[in-house]
Formats: structure tokens, C-alpha cells, sequence
């Protein structure tokens, strides 16, 4: 569809990603009309389309989480391989981290990782480091649950309970159960489970488990699950009405063969008749009303191929921003709205990844399931971070990929140098060695918690404009002494595990193209990967004076206006930040129906019906 038809609309959700999509969902579920405007294409919708996608995946040259999805000059994509042709940098250190526009977002080409936030995520600012909330744990738990029943997570939550120290209500059970360890994972449970190791940031040693990590992908589905009326989980696109079980694939980051993890689209087949999507439609200003409310859209759809574009207005009584964290500030900075607090933009934050890698002594079954099945959580909260950044451990299923590149690297290392002399080896002997190296790889992956820096942002240049003419966002971006003591500590624990596993370490860092996020920290070399889990760009508060939004994700200076995902987050927390953001989404479609309700009545009394004749 290339324009909307028909009245004014009730809600304009920019964006039909993860937050969008479910937004979308909840108020076309009560009546509203709603019209998603998404800036890419449309992503596939039969599965035979979906079979194309994995195809493109698996002939593409560059593996990198866009290479399945359509992308365009039009509404360019940052893949993590190239951001700096959309971003410009202009910070001491890369942002790193890309996004898909395209229908269905980043929601497409996520790792399904679905943790929920420790309830000291909340409040980060009490040990001294960033902000707190304006809500807390329990104020978010219903919507947590809500969440996980909406996009289908599977875990147990009696370890989570036991071993995260997460306050699921009296008898609450996933609705499926968890996913099954990779071999890898029971490997390092005989290795580590009942262990210590010293933190230099912590008094005490800190103890070693091994937990599961809660999957947005099915599983076996829970019969004890909503007072033993189990759960059914959602088919993918093209699917039959019960979803397929994981399969095992080695590809979830970006495409799922098997359509067993959660995307938008999953979602979107559950809209009701009152939602209309149009994709290809580059939303490019915020009307604000002369009494100061949101008042519509302007957009610019253009065709596939070209950058040829027609200029739309959309009037609205509610305008929500689901664009992505960047996107939303983007917009909010080229509509100068906003941005009283002068936070627009501001509060930058990702996930700074350290990665370790090495070789374990025995075969460990690599590249086999979802990238990571399960992690160490104790450092992800206590009074060490008071001192350095917490983080969280993910125990990595997939070898040496994100660290070094796919198995065809070593392939090609062996064919060059493989040898005692220094010459290829092939045949038998390469089938053996690689066997040998391949089967025994593995890596940890420490997701840092980055605390909201106002100096981290991202402002508009007139100057940098892409194809369609819109401004690309200018970035900003550093690593606090606070973050780097994290990562520091991180290392100091990856030492430790390697000793206790028996493991070779071949972590290395080096200045260079391999590793943009390089940096020297107290005489030591560092590097850092992005893990695509951008926040705080319009940040969440209790006062108008020092946030963008309240705590129903509502702009303080525009009624009716809604800037919803991961850009409102105070913190970016220790864990994958999706299942949040879901539950932040509900939340606030809680809200954005009431704003409707009164604007319904208020409409209504300023125009009433006339009488009957």
C-alpha cells in the first residue's frame, strides 16, 4: 500500500518493530483505527517469502544480521559492519551498533534472548552510578508477564527466582519451558557449578552457576502455564497454527530457518481490521498543534528502487514514536519537539560487548543451537557496582564467530599457514585439524551495563543527509572510567574461568580494522564489540525538567504525544533489553487508551451530535 485512505486517524505509531507492532496490537484490539508507518520495506509475509530471506542469507558474501531483509538508499540500514556510512561518528569511540529498517525492525535479526531486567536495575542512581526509574520491579512485573506470554518466552522460573533473585508471583511458571543446555553449557556445569571466583570490584568471592536464559523461541509449551490452561505458541508467517519447536539452527542472529523465534510479524498476523500498515514511508516531521499537542505526521513514500518520494500529511489524535532509539530522537530533534530538558538525543547507551575466546580441551559440540542457551548471572548485581560497571555472562554457543569471524576464516588460516613449517596443510590432514580446532571453540561474551551520559548523544547536522534528503544522525560516543573498570573486572573473571576450565585463551586485542572499539586502560589493551541494544536517547524521568517522558512513555511538553522502546530506558540495564521494552510497550497501550478516552469525550463536548429531528 502506497498512502493511507480514509478519516483521520485515532494513533500514527511511526515504526513496526518490536514496540510498534505490539502497540498496534493492543489498541486495535480496543477499537482505535491505527495507521503503522514503517520508513523500510515490507519484510516477507508467506513462507515462501521466508524461504527466500533464508536463502539470501545463506548465498550472501557478507554475513552480517541485515544480509536477509531488503533494505534501500531510501531508508537506509546501519548494519554493524558499516554504520559509519549512515552514522556519523564524531565521538572518541564508535557506536557499533546497527538496526534494521524494514518491516518488523530489528525485531527481526534479534539474538531471542529474553531476561527480565534485577530489581536493582531500577534503581542504578542509589549506588551512585546513573539514574533511577520512575517505576520499579513491581510497578513493571505485571507487563513483564504479559510480555512473555504476548511474544512466547520460554525458561524456568524457579531458577530465575533461585539463581537471578527475579520475585516471580506464588506458582508463576514460563509459558514453555526452558530451552535445553547446549552440550557446551553441561560441559562448563561440571566445571564450574559450586565455584568462586574473586571480582576485583566485590569483598567476596563470588559463587559460580550456571543458569539458563529465559528464550523469546518455542519451546516445549508449559502444561502448568496460566492455571494449567497451557499455552499455544504463535506460527510464523505461512506457518500452521502451532508453531515449530527450535530446531537447533546456528543462524538465529539474523534469520530463524524454523520461524521458532518471536518477530513483529508474529505479532501483526494477530492485528485486528483496524490497523493499517504502510510500509515504505519515511516519517520526517511531528506536527505539533498551535495549543501545543501532537497533531499528525508528515511523510515521504517513495518506490522500490529509486529515491523518488511523495510528501503525505497524516492528522492524528495520538502520535507514538517507535522508530528505534536513534530514529525517535532524530525525529524529535528535526520537529524541535520535545525537548524542554535539553535531553533529546542525550543518554546514549548500549551494551559495550567484551569478548573472550579460546579453545575448550575437549570437543564441545560448537556452532549448534541458539547463540547463547545459558550465562553466569552473579555479577549482574550487589555492591560491586558502586565500583564498576555490572554485567552479565553469556556463555557462547557459537565459537569464535563474533570474536574472529566464521568457521571459513580458519579454514582459510589452515590452507595459508596451517602447517609445522609454515605452509597449507590439505586434505586428511586439514579435515583433521580443523575438526580438532572447530569442534573445540568457544567463547564468553560480557555484556557491560552502560550508566546514561548526558555527553553520549546523538544531534543533526544540516550538512550529512541521506538520499532522501533527511538529516543522519551525528554520534557521539565514549566509555566512562566506570564502564572500562566493568570491563577491566570482566577480564579478571574471564582469566579466572579459563584457569578453572582448563581451557587455552587465545583472546587477543589489536589496534585495528578488526576491532574499531579498541583502547588502552590503565598500560592495558582493551576492545569492545556493540551488542545493537541502543537506549536512552529519550529518556524516561519523573520530572519535565530533567526527562523527555514520563513514565507512560509520554512526552512532558506534547499531550498525545508518545516516544515508546528502548530510547526511554534510565538504564540499559544487565540484560538483553527486548523483553523490557515489550513490556514497557503494554504498558503504556494502557495508558495511550486513556489519553484516547479523554480525547474521545473532550472532542465530543466540543461538538456535540445534533438533535434528533
Amino acid at each position: 500500500m502506497n498512502g493511507p485512505q480514509g478519516p483521520r486517524w485515532d494513533v500514527v505509531v511511526v515504526g513496526g518493530g518490536f514496540a510498534g507492532s505490539l502497540v498496534a496490537k493492543r489498541l486495535g484490539d480496543q477499537g482505535w483505527r491505527v495507521l503503522v508507518l514503517e520508513a523500510g520495506h515490507g519484510a516477507s509475509s508467506s513462507d515462501g517469502g521466508h524461504a527466500d530471506a533464508v536463502e539470501t542469507y545463506r548465498t550472501a558474501l557478507l554475513k552480517v544480521p541485515n544480509s536477509p531483509y531488503r533494505t534501500s538508499t531510501a531508508a537506509p540500514s546501519p548494519a554493524m559492519a558499516d554504520v559509519g556510512e549512515y552514522f556519523v561518528q564524531n565521538g572518541p569511540l564508535p557506536y557499533g551498533s546497527g538496526y534494521l529498517r524494514a518491516n518488523g525492525g530489528t525485531g527481526l535479526a534479534w539474538t531471542g534472548l529474553a531476561p527480565r531486567m534485577h530489581p536493582e536495575d531500577f534503581r542504578a542512581g542509589d549506588f551512585g552510578q546513573g539514574r533511577n526509574w520512575p517505576l520499579g520491579y513491581d510497578d513493571l512485573e505485571p507487563y513483564y508477564r504479559a510480555a512473555e506470554r504476548e511474544i512466547g518466552v520460554a525458561g524456568d522460573a524457579e531458577e530465575q527466582r533461585a539463581e537471578v533473585g527475579l520475585p516471580f508471583p506464588d506458582g508463576y511458571r514460563f509459558p514453555m519451558r526452558a530451552i535445553p543446555q547446549s552440550y557446551l553449557d553441561q560441559v562448563m556445569t561440571k566445571s564450574l557449578d559450586g565455584g568462586t571466583i574473586r571480582d576485583p570490584g566485590a569483598d567476596d568471592p563470588v559463587p559460580l552457576r550456571v543458569v539458563t536464559t529465559p528464550h523469546a523461541r518455542n519451546g516445549l509449551p508449559h502444561p502448568s502455564y496460566d492455571d494449567g490452561a497451557g499455552y499455544r505458541p504463535a506460527p510464523g508467517p505461512g506457518q500452521p497454527d502451532q508453531g515449530t519447536l527450535c530446531q537447533g539452527y546456528a543462524s538465529c542472529v539474523p534469520i530463524c530457518p524454523s520461524q521458532a523465534k518471536y518477530t513483529p510479524l508474529k505479532t501483526q498476523a494477530r492485528w485486528g481490521s483496524s490497523v493499517t500498515l504502510v510500509t515504505r514511508a519515511v516519517v520526517t516531521r511531528v506536527r505539533i498543534g498551535a495549543d501545543g499537542r501532537a497533531a499528525g505526521v508528515d511523510y515521504r513514500s517513495y518506490r522500490d528502487g529509486t529515491t523518488e518520494a511523495v510528501t503525505h500529511s497524516v492528522d492524528a489524535d495520538l502520535v507514538v514514536l517507535a522508530a528505534h532509539a536513534i530514529e525517535n530522537a532524530k525525529l524529535l530533534l528535526v520537529s524541535g519537539a520535545a525537548n524542554s530538558s535539553d535531553q533529546v538525543g542525550r543518554n546514549l547507551m548500549d551494551h559495550p560487548v567484551l569478548l573472550t575466546w579460546g579453545l575448550m580441551p575437549q570437543q564441545v559440540g560448537a556452532y549448534r543451537g541458539p547463540g547463547s542457551t545459558s550465562g553466569l548471572e552473579g555479577f549482574r548485581f550487589g555492591a560491586a557496582r558502586t565500583r564498576r560497571a555490572p554485567f552479565r555472562v553469556e556463555i557462547g554457543n557459537w565459537g569464535w564467530t563474533w570474536s574472529l569471524g566464521p568457521p571459513e576464516q580458519r579454514v582459510a588460516e589452515l590452507l595459508g599457514t596451517g602447517g609445522s613449517d609454515g605452509r597449507g596443510i590439505f586434505g586428511t590432514e586439514l579435515r583433521r585439524a580443523l575438526g580438532d580446532q572447530i569442534g573445540r571453540e568457544f567463547a564468553f561474551q560480557f555484556e557491560i551495563e552502560q550508566e546514561a551520559d548526558p555527553a553520549n548523544r546523538v544531534t543533526l547536522d544540516p550538512r550529512h543527509r541521506d538520499a532522501l534528503g533527511t538529516p543522519r544522525p551525528v554520534i557521539h560516543y565514549d566509555l566512562s572510567d566506570y564502564v572500562k573498570r566493568g570491563i577491566v573486572a570482566a577480564k579478571t573473571v574471564s582469566d579466572q574461568l579459563f584457569d578453572l576450565l582448563g581451557a587455552e585463551d587465545h583472546t587477543r586485542f589489536e589496534q585495528g580494522p578488526d576491532w574499531p572499539g579498541y583502547f588502552e586502560f590503565e598500560g592495558r589493551p582493551y576492545a569492545y564489540r556493540a551488542a545493537g541494544h541502543g537506549a536512552g536517547t529519550h529518556i524516561m524521568g519523573d520530572s519535565p525538567r530533567t526527562s523527555v517522558v514520563d513514565e507512560w512513555q509520554r512526552c512532558w511538553d506534547h499531550p498525545y504525544l508518545y516516544a515508546v522502546g528502548c530510547g526511554s530506558m534510565p538504564t540499559v540495564a544487565t540484560s538483553n533489553p527486548s523483553l523490557t521494552m515489550a513490556a514497557l510497550a503494554l504498558r503504556s497501550s494502557e495508558e495511550m487508551h486513556r489519553d484516547l478516552l479523554v480525547r474521545r469525550r473532550i472532542t465530543s463536548a466540543e461538538h456535540p451530535a445534533p438533535p434528533a429531528s
